[in-house]
């Protein structure tokens, strides 16, 4: 166990290397000037060169590479060109509503696809099966953004109930999670439906195994050969969808947190793409790369603790 552990380490720092070449040689080849922008049109020649020094842009490109390197490890994510303040200290007042979002959303999206994959599992090829899958295959085609506006629409506008925008913060915890229930909800649609489709499959595929059968035979019924024997086996899969989501949760709400105006990390790379500030656009890129790569790592170790065969091989 310790050899896969350290060898999944391993992978993890190759793919971070290879990702911060990639993201820095992107943002490099980005047609546009950070200084002309920030200084506007009118502005002279030797402002201009007089803030590309000051901002390093004047430095090589692979020198300037291995200081935003050794930065992210020491910590430091830089200055942004924009705000003025460390990237660090954006990012920290970001994660604290795109982190609990994508928690919230996650959560959501669980409650509401086991119980359908269990449900069309256990009455595979019936009228209750189509009816689930129907609706799973709206709830993917239905776009997240025009939901959202369904949402406050009904919710914030007419009932009243949630508020249709912005962030309070966390001094209410109450009023905080008021905030994001309608963009988790909004965000949990489409993922709840892919994961109940994908538990559903699983499931299936699982029921038609031998020990299933022997279960069965010894008096179990259907539903609870499938939460004894066949969802444990079943969640291998399941375990893939579910840490993709919550990296798409934490790294792709830039439409649903620009519907409700949410400081969040996407809200901050729109934000910061549009105002030309790389800084914030690479170190923010990375810092989600960085999530990524961690959740897929924490899945890895997730199948080891699910499924029995997996320890012995490793």
């Amino acid at each position: 166990m310790q050899r896969y552990i350290l060898g999944r380490l391993v992978s993890l720092g190759l793919s971070l290397l290879a990702a911060s070449l990639v993201i820095f040689a992107v943002i490099e080849v980005v047609p546009g000037d950070p200084a002309s922008y920030m200084l506007g049109l009118n502005a002279s020649e030797d402002t201009v060169a007089a803030l590309r020094d000051r901002l390093g842009l004047n430095q090589p490109v692979p020198l300037r590479y291995l200081h935003w390197v050794a930065g992210m490890i020491a910590g430091d994510f830089g200055q942004s060109y924009t705000y003025k303040v460390p990237v660090a200290d954006l990012v920290a007042q970001r994660l604290v509503v795109s982190l609990p979002l994508a928690g919230y959303a996650l959560a959501l999206a669980v409650l509401i696809a086991f119980p359908a994959g269990l449900l069309a599992a256990g009455r595979h090829g019936g009228p209750t099966d189509a009816a689930v899958m129907g609706a799973t295959q709206v709830g993917i085609a239905l776009p997240n953004f025009w939901f959202a506006m369904l949402l406050v629409l009904a919710f914030a506008l007419h009932w009243r109930i949630f508020p249709a925008g912005g962030f309070p913060g966390w001094d209410s915890p109450g009023a905080g999670l008021r905030a994001l229930t309608l963009p988790a909800v909004a965000l949990a649609l489409p993922q709840a439906a892919i994961l109940a489709r994908v538990l559903r499959a699983a499931l299936i595929e699982t029921l038609g195994q031998d020990y299933i059968r022997t279960a069965r035979a010894k008096g179990l019924s259907e539903g609870q050969a499938i939460l004894r024997h066949g969802l444990r086996n079943a969640m291998i899969p399941v375990m893939t969808i579910m840490g993709m989501q919550f990296s798409f949760l934490l790294a792709g709400a830039i439409i649903i947190e620009n519907v409700f105006y949410l400081p969040g990390l996407g809200r901050l790379i729109f934000q910061a793409i549009t105002q030309r500030d790389l800084i914030v656009v690479e170190s923010v890129v990375m810092i989600l790369v960085f999530a990524v790569i961690l959740v897929t790592f924490l899945v890895d170790l997730a199948y080891a603790a699910i499924d029995p065969r997996l320890r012995r091989r490793v």
